[in-house]
């Protein structure tokens, strides 16, 4: 019977040894969770914390990564195609004077918002994103969770330990030999050891852990603060830009369509017949070629356009007034 025991019991350590083994293997690079209270109550909570501080910078850490990643996609590349294009555009693709100025702007504009691109690009590099890697990859947060993985690897070694103390324990109490009583005094030694390095280790690594999480949390903010500014202050100046263009093309088109009409000259050979109009509406000048009319006022027109304006004379003023603004009276001959 004492021989199955022995067997037993051989077969016990192996086993345990092949679990920690595979634990090792799983853990090394990570923290292991374990609900488990190996040695007190104080430790199971410090275990809990580091668990948790351990979990809270690898996800600060990784939200860091993702910044710099996202900030790294913004390019201006597409901006420096549609410059290109337009400016082409309004050089070589079109007779029509209008739409070239408009497609010559925007190509400006585009060609402004590739500089500003780029402006935002150097302030992402220098303000977010090599603060954020220096922190995501630097040495104290690594430092910090070696610290958490060697508590977790000894953590392991103790419920090993812990059970070899109750193996010990046992054999004492079938046989309480004095190799046993010493084997047992040994494993508890041993126990002891373990457990006064794991309050040692156990404290200086959530120690590091806190500290290295208030500092991630910390520039994380900051940073994130300053991607705000960086992205506010870039499309404030692209609205700027993109207002300025719009303005000066629907000025230009505005004056095109309000600009009168260019007719032949007066030494033209056909006859022009003339009727007498009363101003309903009055109209102010705003060229030399355009003429002022007040309310009740008789002009001679002259002229008729089918862009909706009149040309005619009044009190020894001759000009373009719109013909909408005049109803026609009486016609007159040409002399």
């Amino acid at each position: 019977m004492d021989a199955l025991r022995k067997q037993a019991s051989k077969i016990r350590e192996q086993v345990a040894k092949q679990q920690h083994a595979v634990i090792k293997q799983f853990t090394v690079s990570g923290y292991e969770s374990s609900a488990v209270m190996v040695t007190d109550e104080i430790e199971l909570q410090r275990h809990q914390q580091l668990e948790k501080l351990y979990k809270s910078t690898r996800t600060g850490r990784d939200f860091q990564r993702e910044i710099v990643r996202a900030t790294e996609a913004i390019t201006s590349v597409g901006y420096s195609k549609m410059s290109e294009e337009c400016t082409r555009y309004g050089v070589e693709g079109t007779d029509d004077a209008l739409l070239a100025k408009a497609a010559s702007l925007y190509g400006e504009a585009c060609t402004n918002t590739v500089r500003e691109t780029e402006e935002l690009n150097r302030v992402f590099s220098l303000e977010v994103m090599e603060p954020l890697k220096a922190m995501a990859n630097g040495a104290p947060l690594e430092d910090a969770r070696h610290l958490a993985q060697r508590y977790s690897r000894m953590r392991h070694d103790a419920e090993l330990q812990a059970a070899e103390v109750s193996r010990r324990q046992a054999r004492v109490r079938e046989t309480a030999s004095t190799e046993n009583i010493v084997k047992l005094q040994a494993s508890e030694a041993k126990m002891q050891e373990i457990k006064a390095n794991m309050a040692v280790l156990g404290k200086e690594a959530a120690a590091a852990l806190a500290a290295v999480e208030a500092q991630q949390q910390r520039l994380t903010h900051q940073r994130l603060l300053a991607l705000v500014n960086a992205e506010k202050n870039y499309h404030r100046r692209l609205a700027v830009l993109l207002d300025e263009a719009e303005a000066e093309m629907v000025s230009d088109k505005q004056r095109k369509e309000s600009a009168p009409p260019i007719f032949p000259s007066e030494s033209c050979s056909e006859k022009a017949l003339y009727f007498w109009a009363e101003a309903t509406h009055a109209f102010i000048a705003e060229s030399d070629k355009e003429l002022s009319l007040d309310i009740g006022d008789y002009v001679v027109v002259r002229q008729v356009s089918p862009s909706g304006w009149s040309e005619g004379e009044c009190r020894g003023r001759a000009g373009w007034f719109p013909s909408a603004y005049v109803e026609k009276r009486q016609g007159i001959p040409v002399n």
